[in-house]
C-alpha cells in the first residue's frame, strides 16, 4: 500500500488531469454541439456553478464521513461524467455535463486539501505546496495528452473515455493509502468556535486565493491577447505565455514548502505577492514582448504558494484540541476563492473595453500585491483569536 503522502499527491494530480483533459477539447466540443461564442460562454458557466455549489457541501460531507470517502466519490463522479461530456449533442447537455464536472472538481478540490492538511498534521511538516505541484503537473501532462489526442483526430468521446479509465485505475491504486478522518474526542465543541463567516482571519485568508484566482484567470484567458494586441508579439509565441506561467508555478511549488518552513507562511505569501505583482506590472506596462513574457513567468512564480499556503492556514485555524477539524474552514476559503474565477473575466474585460487591456493588467497586478497585506492581516487576526482564547500566540 502506498503511503498517505504519495496517495494525496496522486489525487491532486488526478484532479488536475481531469481538468487538463477536457479544457483543451472545448473547441471540439463547441463544434460538436454547434455552439456560438456567446452560448459557449453560458455553457462554461455551468462548470463554475458546479464548483461554487460543491465546495461548501464537500466540507460538510468531509467533516461527517471523512475526506477519503469524499475524494473517492468525487473522483468516480468525474470518471462517469467525463465520458458523457464527450457524447453531448446540444449546448444544454454540454452545460449540464460541465456542471457535473465542475461539481466533481470542486468536491474533490476541498476534500483533497483536507486530506493534505491531515498529512501535514501527521508529519508536522508544511508540504501543501508540494501537493499543489501535483495538481499543476497533472494538468500539464493531461493537457499535452489532450493535444496529442486532438492531433491524432481522436473524438472527445474516445479521448475522455480513456482518460476516465486511467483516472479510475489510479484512484483504485492509491485509495487505501489516503488519510482517514481524524477521530474526534466526543466532547462538545467550545462556545468560542464560531461559524467561518464570523471569523475575520478566514475572510483575510480567503482574500489570498481570491486575488490569486483573479490573477491566474487573467493570465490564462488574457495573456496571449495582451502580448498580441499591446506588445506586438506573434500569435504562436503569445500562446506560450500561459504555458510558461503554469510551468513556473508548478516548479516553484516544489520549492515553496521548503521556503515556508524556512521563512514562515506569512513571509512566504508576502514575498510571493511582491514577485507576482511586479511580474504582472511588468507585463502590463513595458511594451517589449520578451519582457512581458518574462513578467508572466514571474507572476507564476509569485502566485505558486498562494492557494496551498492559504488553505493550510485555514485548516490550522479550524483545528480542535483533539487534532480534528478544519473541514468547514477549508471549504469556506475555497468557496470564496472560486468567486475570483467567476468575477475575474468580466471585470478584466469591462475595464479593457473602456480603457485598455494593459490597464486591466495593472489592476490585476495591484490585486496580486494585496496578497501581502491580507496575509499579514490574517496572521494578526489569528494571533488575536488565540490570545482571546487564552492560548499561546
Amino acid at each position: 500500500m502506498v503511503g498517505d503522502r504519495v496517495a494525496v499527491i496522486v489525487v491532486f494530480a488526478l484532479n488536475g488531469a481531469v481538468y487538463g483533459s477536457w479544457a483543451p477539447r472545448v473547441p471540439a466540443l463547441a463544434e460538436q454541439v454547434g455552439a456560438s461564442p456567446g452560448t459557449l460562454g453560458l455553457a462554461l458557466l455551468g462548470g463554475t456553478a458546479g464548483l461554487l455549489l460543491a465546495a461548501p457541501l464537500s466540507g460538510r460531507l468531509s467533516e461527517r464521513f471523512g475526506a477519503r470517502v469524499v475524494m473517492l466519490a468525487a473522483t468516480l463522479l468525474s470518471c462517469v461524467v467525463l465520458p458523457l461530456a464527450g457524447l453531448v449533442g446540444s449546448v444544454a447537455s454540454l452545460a449540464v455535463a460541465l456542471f457535473g464536472l465542475g461539481f466533481a472538481n470542486g468536491a474533490l478540490d476541498v476534500a483533497m486539501n483536507i486530506g493534505g492538511v491531515g498529512v501535514e498534521r501527521r508529519t508536522g511538516q508544511a508540504i501543501m505546496p508540494v501537493f499543489h505541484a501535483g495538481f499543476s503537473f497533472g494538468g500539464l501532462v493531461a493537457s499535452a495528452a489532450a493535444g496529442l489526442a486532438a492531433a491524432q483526430h481522436w473524438s472527445p468521446s474516445r479521448h475522455f473515455l480513456v482518460a476516465a479509465v486511467v483516472t479510475a485505475l489510479a484512484m483504485a491504486a492509491v485509495y487505501r493509502g489516503l488519510p482517514r478522518a481524524v477521530p474526534r474526542s466526543g466532547q462538545p465543541e467550545p462556545k468560542a468556535r464560531r461559524a467561518p463567516t464570523r471569523r475575520p482571519v478566514l475572510w483575510l485568508l480567503a482574500a489570498v486565493p481570491l486575488c490569486s484566482a483573479v490573477a491566474e484567470g487573467a493570465s490564462s484567458d488574457w495573456s496571449a491577447l495582451l502580448l498580441v494586441t499591446e506588445h506586438g508579439a506573434g500569435q504562436g509565441a503569445a500562446a506560450l505565455a500561459f504555458t510558461a506561467f503554469s510551468l513556473a508555478m508548478a516548479v516553484t511549488r516544489l520549492g515553496s514548502a521548503w521556503m515556508q518552513r524556512r521563512l514562515g507562511a506569512t513571509r512566504t505569501l508576502a514575498i510571493g505577492a511582491v514577485i507576482s505583482g511586479a511580474g504582472l506590472l511588468l507585463s502590463a506596462v513595458v511594451p517589449v514582448a520578451g519582457l512581458a513574457f518574462a513578467g508572466f513567468v514571474l507572476a507564476g512564480t509569485g502566485l505558486a504558494a498562494a492557494f496551498p499556503v492559504a488553505l493550510s492556514l485555514a485548516g490550522e485555524a479550524g483545528k480542535r484540541a483533539d487534532g480534528s477539524g478544519g473541514e468547514r474552514e477549508i471549504a469556506f476559503v475555497t468557496t470564496v476563492a472560486y468567486t475570483g474565477f467567476l468575477a475575474g473575466p468580466p471585470l478584466i474585460g469591462g475595464i479593457a473595453q473602456v480603457t485598455s487591456l494593459s490597464a486591466s493588467f495593472v489592476l490585476v497586478a495591484v490585486l496580486a500585491a494585496l496578497i501581502a497585506p491580507a496575509s499579514v492581516g490574517a496572521s494578526r487576526a489569528r494571533h488575536r483569536e488565540r490570545t482571546a482564547a487564552g492560548l499561546p500566540g
